[in-house]
């Protein structure tokens, strides 16, 4: 007879907490398997082409433009590019190697 989730998830609440983790990213992994076929290939195209928007100056980062949240990007920023760019696989427009902004 199955269990019920209540019931998994009590016997799992006796688990150590690595045992817990690893429960938890093989029942992650089984539901990201299960997403959009092509999912990940169109994110990559939509990346590629917000960057070369971005590289072509055909739109302009957040942090360009003037608001109220240069200070609080800019902090952001000086955090996030070089771990961005220490990133494998991952891609860096030209802006924000030169210290341009944030994109999202």
């Amino acid at each position: 007879m199955a269990k019920s989730a209540r019931e998994l998830f009590e016997e799992a609440m006796r688990l150590d907490p690595k045992e817990r983790a690893t429960l938890m990213r093989l029942l992650v992994d089984t539901l990201d398997a299960e997403s959009e076929e092509g999912a990940d290939e169109a994110w990559r195209a939509e990346i590629k082409r917000r960057i070369a928007e971005l590289d072509s100056g055909q739109v302009q980062a957040a942090l360009d433009r003037p608001g109220p949240c240069g200070g609080f990007l800019g902090r952001v920023e000086s955090a996030a590019v070089p771990a961005l760019n220490g990133f494998s696989g991952g891609q860096v427009p030209s802006c924000c190697r030169a210290g341009g902004g944030i994109h999202v």
